[in-house]
């Protein structure tokens, strides 16, 4: 028999789970004498030897940018930061520039690197933000447009909470005061997403991403990625917030705009989750059967592969196993049929208090999964499940 996935009996808590987007920069650096014959970063690398002028290193580094080279991006984009540096000065608009590129570039995901290098470089990373911000800010003044890219990048790599809470809050107003609606809904989007996961999540935070929304909503085509990501968020928060009849639109939302893609959007996948478990937590598994379908047939199945999880409630703890401080599990095989409901579920091992059993039953009757796909069509399948009813001791 197949092994167990284990469950412990214990309230679940719903969290927000959103993409971050980092803040792009321009290409800015004045550049004099063109270097010929490149074809890619890569095939130069030998440079290292050869670049000893800033123009040199700076023509590799945007070669590196058209090419996607993260790796080239990084080793040229620090090397350009320094000559720039002997080339322009410490307080060159030029050397903030390239403080920004080579801070950018640090930025890029490598999965490759421990925790201990990862936060190596968002410190670096933090640093040169912070060098671009002092020179924007005396170039152009504390609340200037230009200010704002480096605030929020040195929100996004700061270590303190507290100072990243305030530079995204200044960003934010620094852009209420543009009268520009897009660049204020773009920082709004930027802030809570930084500071949503944090202690200083508040209201005001909260509201960043329900303005802008609303500015996506007036002034972008319903299909436009940004405005359907801020869609997905505002249902996000509306599920958190217990408010099922605002989230539940604005999920098909999603849904209906990213179903004209080629592709399947991490958002949509999630959408469909979501009013999974808000349609069964109505009573209305009509509606939620088929989007447990679209998910199963969103993901590439194999033989070997168990079924996805949708919706799951925890069985009640029996009232006088915890009054007697008894404690259990119970094993459950059953089938998740075409649709993606539980069926012929069978207690095949426990321990403990035989309501251990009822109730584990009596739950299972209500989980709902994304069925497993044979040759692009929903198959039912078998599986099994250890549900442990554990006290809290404490």
């Amino acid at each position: 028999m197949m092994s167990p996935i284990h469950l412990l009996v214990k309230p679940k808590f719903l969290g927000l789970t959103l993409l971050i987007a980092a803040p792009s920069f321009l290409l800015s650096a004045t550049e004099s004498t063109p270097f010929f014959g490149l074809k890619s970063a890569s095939d130069i690398s030998h440079m290292s030897d050869m670049a000893v002028t800033f123009n040199d290193s700076y023509k590799v580094y945007k070669q590196a940018v058209t090419d996607n080279d993260a790796a080239a991006m990084l080793k040229y984009s620090a090397e350009s930061y320094e000559l720039g540096q002997q080339k322009f000065g410490d307080k060159s608009l030029d050397t903030a520039n390239l403080a920004l590129n080579y801070a950018t570039a640090l930025q890029h995901k490598d999965k490759s690197l421990d925790r201990k290098s990862k936060n190596e470089r968002a410190e670096k990373a933090h640093q040169l933000y912070l060098i671009a911000l002092s020179i924007y800010e005396t170039e152009f003044g504390e609340d200037s447009l230009e200010t704002i890219d480096p605030l929020l990048g040195a929100a996004q790599t700061s270590s303190d909470a507290r100072k990243a809470k305030s530079q995204y809050h200044h960003a934010v107003g620094i852009a209420e005061d543009s009268e520009r609606p897009l660049l204020l809904a773009s920082v709004q989007m930027s802030a809570f997403n930084g500071l949503k996961n944090s202690e200083y999540y508040d209201r005001r935070v909260r509201d960043y991403a329900l303005d802008a929304f609303e500015i996506y909503q007036e002034k972008m085509p319903q299909d436009a990625l940004k405005r359907v990501e801020a869609t997905y968020t505002a249902g996000m928060i509306w599920l958190a917030e217990k408010k099922e009849s605002k989230a539940i639109p604005l999920f098909e939302e999603v849904i209906t705009q990213f179903s004209k893609l080629n592709y399947s959007h991490p958002y949509e996948l999630a959408s469909h989750a979501r009013l999974v478990e808000l349609y069964e937590k109505e009573g209305d598994s009509e509606s939620s059967t088929k989007h447990c379908i679209a998910i199963g047939s969103m993901r590439p199945w194999q033989e070997n592969q168990e079924q996805t999880p949708l919706y799951r409630i925890n069985p009640k703890y029996p009232m006088s196993a915890g009054r007697t401080g008894r404690e259990g599990w119970v094993q459950i095989a059953f089938t998740v049929n075409e649709s993606g409901f539980v069926t012929d579920p069978k207690v095949v091992n426990s321990k403990g208090s035989s309501g251990f059993k009822r109730a584990s039953l009596k739950a299972l009757e209500k989980w709902r999964y994304a069925p497993k796909f044979v040759d692009g069509k929903p198959v039912a399948a078998d599986s099994l499940v250890q549900l442990d009813f554990t006290l809290d001791r404490g």
